[in-house]
């Protein structure tokens, strides 16, 4: 990503910030947003705390901010309060091909307030591991007729990979669309990183559990799988989580539901089957916040 720098230099040290109280903080960011107007756009993901959301220009889920972002005819300076993978979708959009030709040029400068701002999913699965069992997949299966998908949720590297293989990135709301779009292409499908995403959307397309194998990166040889079982296959996946959602078990719906009889359970398709096959409703987070 590239970085902006402000000119003139900030008149205030930058490094005591994290002692500082709420309305400094926002008094030093207004001044900020004031120096550069319609330039900055700062984006907040849903997740923020309220103090960031109260800040932002815009709010929404990752995919959705990128978009606003790249589509701003203004914007020169994008301020992304999210994780390092959601900086990387704003990167890749704003200063594709067609925009920068519309900017005679110029790229937007994107920021990641904190550069240590991970997602523990994102983290599962590096290029390297990708690549890895890629190779081995070629071993064992004719990898001509497999699709690589990426869950959004991933490094700008993985959306590079599955480019240079024909592959393509799907969102929550959208993963049975681009399984679909994959299947009318070839065989199989692997999709990483998050398996919970990749299994609940493929179970809804009648594909089941004994063809929908999970890779483990950290597996002595094929994942921990068997050539059969990958022979049989449909769709690969890729053993990865979300951290959080992970943690949401089918005790918590019951315990919810005698707790307040006639409650709706939303869930979003980043938890495990075992949840999302009890709830009332299933989603993005866009799609939850409208049900809500």
């Amino acid at each position: 990503m590239s970085v902006a720098t402000l000119s003139p230099p900030p008149a205030f040290e930058l490094q005591p910030y994290k002692a500082l109280e709420n309305d400094v903080l926002a008094a030093r960011i207004q001044a900020v947003r004031d120096q550069f107007g319609p330039r900055l756009l700062v984006l907040g993901h849903h997740y923020q705390q309220d103090e960031v959301i109260a800040l932002a220009d815009v709010t929404g889920d990752s995919y959705g901010l990128s978009q606003h972002a790249a589509e701003s005819r203004e914007c020169r300076v994008i301020a992304f309060c999210g994780v390092h993978f959601m900086a990387e979708t704003a990167d890749i959009l704003a200063n594709r091909p067609e925009k920068l030709a519309e900017r005679g040029g110029e790229r937007v400068a994107v920021i990641l307030p904190d550069m240590a701002a991970g997602c523990s999913m994102a983290d599962m699965a590096a290029i390297h591991q990708i690549e890895d069992a890629w190779d081995q997949l070629g071993q064992v299966i004719d990898i001509d007729d497999l699709t690589p998908v990426t869950y959004i949720n991933s490094a700008a590297s993985l959306k590079a990979f599955v480019g240079r293989h024909g592959g393509i990135v799907c969102t929550s709301s959208n993963a049975a669309a681009a399984i679909k779009w994959a299947f009318a292409r070839t065989r199989r499908v692997m999709f990483f990183p998050d398996q919970h995403l990749g299994r609940n959307t493929a179970l809804g397309m009648g594909i089941t559990l004994d063809q929908m194998p999970v890779w483990d990166p950290y597996a002595d040889e094929l994942g921990g799988n068997t050539e059969d079982t990958l022979e049989r296959s449909k769709v690969i996946l890729w053993k990865g989580h979300c951290s959080v959602h992970q943690m949401f078990r089918p005790e918590h719906v019951r315990q919810m539901r005698e707790r307040y009889p006639g409650i709706k359970i939303l869930v979003h398709p980043e938890c495990p089957r075992e949840v999302f096959e009890q709830a009332d409703e299933s989603g993005s987070t866009g799609k939850i916040i409208k049900t809500v």
